[in-house]
C-alpha cells in the first residue's frame, strides 16, 4: 500500500486525518547514537485527528515511568500547534511499523526514545499542520500565506476552523515529501520544563497497569519454578493443591507447574500445597564463593582483545610505579515496583495478551509461535508499566511465554502474576563481573600502562532471541565505559580483555548496562590514581578531559554548584565521578559520612550534558530517579548463590534504599548545542563511585567490592 492510499482509507475509515511519518532507519543495533541517513523509509508510528476535534498521538515506545508520555507528546504539538491538553496518547501494539529506526526491532530501552524519535515527531507535527493548512485554504478561498493556525484551529482571513473540520479534506490532499520545522527560537514547548501528562491517572487511581487487568470468567495463576537455575521438573503430585478451595486446574508447562485458581490468593496457597520434585542438574554446582574464585583466576589472564595499544607489558616493567586492583561485582536483580504479570486470552484462531512490555514485537513472535499462529493474529496490548529497568525487555521473552503455555494447557483466559520472591529468584539479572586492572604510573604519577581484563556473561549472547547471535566475540555492554574511555585514550600502551563466560543463571540489561560495573572501576581507579600523585580528584580529571569537552563542562559545572572546594563540616566527606553513557555526560558529587560503621549518603549534586533538553523538568527527574537507583546498587544490591539457589527472597533480605535515605539531590542541566543523548539511566553510573570516593576520604579504605554494606567502615582520624 503506497502512503496517498494508506491515509486515505484512514480517512475513510476514521473520518480523519490519519498521518504516516518517516524516518531513515539503519536497522543495526551498532548504530546507536550514529546519524542514520539515505537508508529506505520505514512507517512507525501514526497520529489522528478526528472529526470530532481529537488528537491521538500512539507512541512507538512504552512509558514504564521515564516520561515519554510527555515528551514525545510536545514533540508532535510543537509543529502541530495545538496545546499538550488536547492531545490524546496511546501506546502501539506490536507491530514492525513501530521498530525502533536503529535498533531494528520494537523496543524501548538505551535511554533512546526521544534522540530517535525527535525529528520523526516534529515531521508528524509539521506534516499535519501543513495538510490542515492547505485545506483551509482550499475551503475558504484564502491564499495559503494568509492563513495561520493557532491552539488546534486554522485561521483563514475572517474565518476559524478547528482542525477537526479539515481533518477529512486534508486527509486527501497529498503529502508533502518535506515540510519545513519551525526553528529553535519559535518552540513553544521544546526546551521548556514540562508537568507530565500521566501525572494525574497515576495519582489518583485511573491509571491502567498490567495488574490491573480484569474481565469476566479471567483466572489467576502463578507457577512453582524450580529452585537450582537450569532445574527441570521430575515429577509432581498436585493432589493437595487441587484440593485447595478456589484452585481450578494444575497444569505442567516447560518452566515449571502452573495453578490455576479463582484469584491470587487460592492460587499462592494451591503452589505452597504442591509436592514437586526437582531434577536440578548442573546449576546445583553453582555458588558465589566457587565463581568469584574461578573468575579472578580467569581475569589475571589476558581475554579477547577489546582495545590496545602499544605494548602495556613494556610499559609496565619500565613504570615508576605500578598500582593493582581486583574488583567484583555480584548479580543484581531489576526489582521493578509492579511484579510481572501477563494476562492471555486464547479464541479459536486468535490470542490477545495485556503485559506491560519493553519489547512487544518479540512477545508477539513468541505467543504465535507456541501457538502455531501467524504473528498478525496475537494481538498484544501494553498498558502502563510500573517500572522496567530493563526487565520487560527481555528477548526470551519468559513469562509472556510462559503465560501463553498457561493459557494454551488449561484452555482458560489468564493472568499469571509472579510474587517478588518469583522475580527475586527465578528471573533475569544483571550479570556477575569481576576487573583485574594494573596501571604504570610515570614519576609525576600519570598512567602510562593499563592493562584491564573484564570477566563476566555476555548480555547480547542472552538477547540471540531478538537480535539474532553477535558478529562480534567482543560484547560491547560488558566492555562500554572502558573501552574508548577518556581515560585510556591518553594512556600511550593500554590493553582491554575480555572473557566471555557461560553459567546457567540468565542475564539481561539492567539501567545502565555495563556501566553499572565500568564506570565504578574507572572513576574509583581514577580516584587511586589522583590520591598517588597526591592531585586534588577534580583537577586530576581535568588533565585528561583537555579533548574532551563535554565530560569537562558537566564536571566543571558541578564542581561550581557543588563547592567542590569548600571547607566541610566535620565529619563529612566528599567524593567525585565523570562517566559518559547513552550518548550522555554526568558528573557526580557525593557527600557523606560515616556512622555506625556504615556511611550514610547527605548530599549528591548532579550536572548532566545530554545535548538538548527537551523536557528539563523530565530530565532532572530522571537524573534523581537514576541517582537513587545507583544509590540502592552501590549500598546494598547483591545477590549470592549457594548450591545454584538464590539466597535472597524479597525487599527484607535483598535491600532497596527507603526514603528516610535518600539525600539531598540537586541536578544541574548543561547548556549545550552537543549531539543529543539519554537521561533515564545517564545519571545511574557516576553515582557508586563517587559515593566510594567518598568513602575513601572518609576512611582512608577503598572499596572494591560492591555492596558497601558489606565492608565495616571507620572513619580516619
Amino acid at each position: 500500500m503506497n502512503r496517498r492510499n494508506f491515509i486515505q482509507s484512514g480517512a475513510l475509515l476514521g473520518g480523519g486525518l490519519l498521518i504516516s511519518f518517516k524516518i531513515p532507519v539503519a536497522n543495526k543495533l551498532a548504530a546507536l547514537n550514529e546519524a542514520a541517513e539515505g537508508v529506505a523509509f520505514t512507517p512507525n508510528a501514526f497520529l489522528n485527528i478526528g472529526t470530532d476535534n481529537s488528537i491521538t498521538v500512539v507512541l512507538s515506545h512504552v512509558e514504564m515511568g521515564q516520561g515519554i508520555w510527555t515528551t514525545l507528546p510536545m514533540l508532535l504539538a510543537e509543529e502541530l500547534d495545538v496545546d499538550l491538553e488536547q492531545i490524546t496518547v496511546k501506546h502501539s501494539g506490536a507491530d514492525k511499523a513501530y521498530n525502533h529506526n536503529v535498533y531494528g526491532v520494537q523496543i524501548t530501552g538505551g535511554s533512546s526514545t526521544t534522540w530517535s524519535e525527535f525529528d520523526r515527531y516534529r515531521n508528524a507535527g509539521a506534516t499535519a499542520r501543513i495538510l490542515l493548512t492547505q485545506a483551509a485554504a482550499r475551503r475558504s478561498g484564502v491564499a495559503l500565506q494568509n492563513c495561520k493556525t493557532e491552539k488546534g484551529t486554522v485561521i483563514a482571513g475572517g474565518k476559524k476552523y478547528t482542525y477537526g473540520e479539515l481533518a477529512a479534506d486534508a486527509a486527501l490532499l497529498p503529502v508533502p515529501s518535506k515540510v519545513p520545522l519551525r526553528t529553535p527560537a519559535d518552540w513553544k514547548y521544546i526546551g521548556k520544563s514540562t508537568k507530565r501528562l500521566d501525572a494525574a491517572v497515576k495519582t489518583n487511581g485511573e491509571a491502567i497497569f498490567g495488574m490491573d487487568i480484569h474481565f469476566p470468567g479471567l483466572l489467576t495463576a502463578v507457577v512453582a519454578h524450580a529452585p537450582v537455575f537450569g532445574g527441570k521438573v521430575k515429577s509432581f503430585d498436585a493432589g493437595k493443591a487441587r484440593a485447595v478451595k478456589g484452585v481450578r486446574q494444575v497444569v505442567e508447562i516447560p518452566t515449571g507447574v502452573a495453578v490455576i485458581a479463582d484469584h491470587y490468593y487460592a492460587a499462592q496457597q494451591g503452589k505452597k500445597a504442591l509436592q514437586i520434585i526437582w531434577e536440578d542438574g548442573v546449576g546445583a554446582q553453582l555458588s558465589t564463593v566457587k565463581q568469584t574464585a574461578a573468575y579472578k583466576k580467569l581475569a589475571a589472564t589476558n581475554g579477547l582483545t577489546a582495545q590496545q595499544k602499544g605494548d602495556v607489558a613494556i610499559a609496565l616493567a619500565k613504570s615508576a610505579k605500578v598500582i593493582k586492583a581486583e574488583y567484583v561485582f555480584p548479580y543484581l536483580a531489576h526489582a521493578p515496583m509492579e511484579p510481572l504479570n501477563c494476562t492471555v486470552k486464547i479464541d479459536k484462531d486468535s490470542c490477545e495478551i495485556w503485559t506491560g512490555t519493553q519489547l512487544p514485537g518479540g512477545e508477539q513472535a513468541a505467543a504465535a509461535k507456541i501457538l502455531g499462529l501467524a504473528p498478525e493474529k496475537v494481538k498484544i496490548n501494553i498498558p502502563f508499566l510500573g517500572g522496567g529497568f530493563g526487565r520487560r525487555a527481555t528477548p526470551a521473552t519468559d513469562f509472556v511465554s510462559e503465560a501463553v503455555h498457561i493459557a494454551k494447557a488449561c484452555g482458560k483466559p489468564i493472568k499469571m502474576v509472579w510474587s517478588r520472591e518469583d522475580d527475586m529468584k527465578s528471573g533475569h539479572y544483571r550479570p556477575f563481573f569481576v576487573h583485574n586492572v594494573t596501571t604504570g604510573l610515570d614519576s609525576k604519577g600519570m598512567p602510562i600502562a593499563w592493562k584491564h581484563n573484564i570477566v563476566g556473561q555476555s548480555i547480547m549472547k542472552a538477547a540471540t532471541p531478538a537480535f539474532g547471535p553477535p558478529q562480534n566475540p567482543i560484547d560491547d555492554t560488558s566492555v562500554e565505559g572502558v573501552k574508548g574511555s577518556p581515560y585510556l585514550t591518553s594512556v600511550p600502551d593500554h590493553f582491554v580483555g575480555l572473557h566471555n563466560t557461560d553459567e546457567v543463571v540468565p542475564v539481561l540489561w539492567f539501567r545502565s548496562v555495563g556501566h553499572t560495573h565500568t564506570a565504578y572501576v574507572m572513576e574509583t581507579m581514577m580516584d587511586e590514581l589522583a590520591h598517588n600523585a597526591g592531585q586534588d580528584p577534580v583537577e586530576y580529571r581535568r588533565s585528561f578531559f583537555k579533548e574532551h569537552p563535554r565530560h569537562l563542562a558537566a564536571l566543571n559545572l558541578v564542581t561550581e554548584k557543588g563547592n567542590w572546594k569548600k571547607a566541610l563540616p566535620k565529619g563529612r566527606y566528599k567524593g567525585v565521578a565523570v562517566t559518559e553513557a547513552f550518548g550522555s555526560f554526568v558528573a557526580t558529587i557525593a557527600e557523606v559520612s560515616i556512622l555506625n560503621g556504615q556511611v550514610k549518603v547527605h548530599k549528591i549534586d548532579c550536572a548532566i550534558d545530554c545535548g538538548l533538553a527537551v523536557n528539563p523538568e523530565g530530565v532532572k527527574a530522571q537524573s534523581e530517579s537514576g541517582i537513587i537507583f545507583g544509590l540502592t546498587m552501590a549500598l546494598y544490591g547483591e545477590l549470592t548463590l549457594e548450591g545454584g539457589k538464590l539466597q535472597q527472597n524479597n525487599f527484607y533480605d535483598y535491600k532497596i534504599a527507603r526514603m528516610n535515605e535518600t539525600p539531598e539531590i540537586n541536578v544541574y542541566i548543561v547548556e549545550s548545542n552537543g549531539k543529543m543523548g539519554g537521561a533515564g539511566e545517564c545519571a545511574v553510573p557516576p553515582t557508586a563511585p563517587a559515593i566510594a570516593n567518598a568513602v575513601f576520604a572518609a576512611t582512608g579504605k577503598r572499596i572494591y567490592n560492591l555492596p558497601v554494606m558489606n565492608h565495616k567502615l571507620t572513619e580516619q582520624a
